[in-house]
């Protein structure tokens, strides 16, 4: 907690003293599940195309971890896409995301960084909770827990999901509160259908009757926990009250009716279609603007071990203008200047081809050494591009940034140091950012 100041059950709306000057209020973390590909989006690499189908130079694979390439005759795979210079920045931007182009000086390109987790379910683990093995809080909770909410009508930690999922399943406990009080854990909006599970009154029961309910319920709990003392029933009592405003906020939040065609136009032809990912980031904004601590927004199908020429031309296109929408829409309303934004995957894609690198049909393996993701808003430097990798891509050769890094960022941007949030457990003090982690000054405007 922060330097043992915040008890487990911060009233919600209740900010703590913060560690360090704050520069931001908030978070929307939009990950894209699977591991984009940094070679066709990010991180241009001619060098590749000269050495299309040539083996890999063994002085930097042998005896090195791959996940499904293992054993296997590794060649280099180049790429078809095209990269130009975009913005004041001239950072180079792939002609896959035509739309983020037009963007790139609001945000940084993170081309150096670094995970220790190889495979999909520890590596989503790891970027959302610090730790490869499930159980810990997520990002979201933490915050939670740190900062408590700015809306007592809402969670302060809210999650959505969209993209097709192939073999990569969201799990919940990705946004698990672990060890923290469950008053912490995220709460997803569904769609379709009911945005929350059981928040509407069943059949035949009115407002009046809920609220009488939910008094007697409180009284019994509120007995209970007098008598044994355990924080979990005061979570419960919360959650109960937290559901019963949800009653009325949740509808309003997810009533997009009200929003001019001219926002929908920024975000893209699916903006208005529920479930996509472009609605999700209209849906972002409007949780941004409603005082919620963390967005998570889930887009999933970048698992590309084929399908390069195909279906990873689909999701950039999927993505592309939603992202620089929703970077463009917080910034007309003044909420960029204080809301970190922060586009990544579990990890990266390998410079070797998975299938035939000649074929029209490949793919590439998952790439933990080196990847690429970016970040923008709420005091993170904006026009940029930090860290390098070496010319075939596949190890960090300037500024590495790892997971912990990015973390430990983050939180000194929201005015926490990463070392004093903390919480006992299993006779431990417990962090995001485990025992490592240091905050990136490069990153910083």
């Amino acid at each position: 907690m922060l330097d043992g100041a915040v008890a487990p059950t911060v009233p919600r709306g209740v900010m703590p003293e913060f560690h360090l000057p704050p520069r931001a209020k908030r978070v929307i973390f939009l990950f894209m599940g699977g591991g984009p590909s940094q070679f066709e989006t990010l991180d241009p690499k001619p060098r590749l195309n000269k050495l299309w189908g040539k083996p890999m130079p063994e002085s930097l694979t042998k005896g090195e971890r791959v996940a499904q390439l293992q054993d296997a005759p590794l060649f280099i795979l180049g790429t078809h896409r095209k990269f130009s210079k975009c913005g004041r920045s001239g950072v180079e931007v792939s002609d896959l995301l035509p739309h983020m182009r037009k963007v790139m000086d609001e945000l940084t390109v993170i081309r150096s960084m670094q995970t220790d987790a190889i495979n999909h379910d520890p590596g989503v683990t790891f970027m959302q909770t610090g730790h490869p093995l499930p159980g810990r809080p997520a990002m979201g909770a933490w915050l939670s827990y740190g900062l408590g909410s700015e809306n007592a009508n809402l969670p302060s930690y809210m999650v959505l999901l969209s993209g097709q999922g192939q073999d990569q399943n969201v799990k919940a406990r990705y946004w698990t509160s672990g060890f923290l009080p469950t008053i912490h854990q995220g709460v997803q909006l569904r769609s379709p259908g009911e945005p929350v599970f059981y928040l509407e009154n069943p059949a035949g029961m009115g407002s009046a009757m809920r609220r009488r309910i939910l008094d007697s319920v409180r009284e019994l709990n509120q007995s209970r926990l007098e008598t044994v003392g355990d924080p979990e029933i005061a979570t419960r009592i919360a959650q109960y009250e937290l559901a019963y405003r949800m009653q009325t906020s949740v509808p309003e939040l997810t009533d997009l009716a009200r929003e001019p065609k001219s926002v929908f136009d920024l975000y893209g032809p699916d903006a208005g279609k529920p479930g996509t990912f472009a609605a999700n980031c209209l849906l972002a904004r409007r949780l941004a603007e409603r005082g919620v601590r963390f967005i998570q927004l889930y887009h999933r199908g970048w698992d590309h071990h084929d399908g390069i020429q195909g279906r990873m031309v689909q999701e950039c296109k999927n993505v592309d203008q939603p992202c620089a929408g929703l970077l463009r829409d917080l910034k007309q309303r003044g909420l960029l200047k204080d809301t970190l934004v922060i586009w990544s995957g579990e990890f990266g894609r390998t410079p070797m081809a998975q299938g035939d690198a000649k074929s029209e049909n490949y793919g590439r393996d998952h790439h933990m050494k080196a990847f690429t993701s970016w970040v923008a808003g709420g005091g993170f430097k904006a026009g940029a591009v930090h860290g390098a990798t070496d010319e075939l891509g596949y190890n960090v050769v300037e500024d590495p940034v790892h997971v912990h890094d990015l973390h430990a960022t983050m939180l000194r941007l929201l005015g926490i140091d990463h070392l004093r949030l903390t919480f006992k457990f299993q006779a431990r003090e417990h962090r995001l950012t485990d025992v490592a982690g240091k905050i990136v000054p490069g990153l910083l405007a």
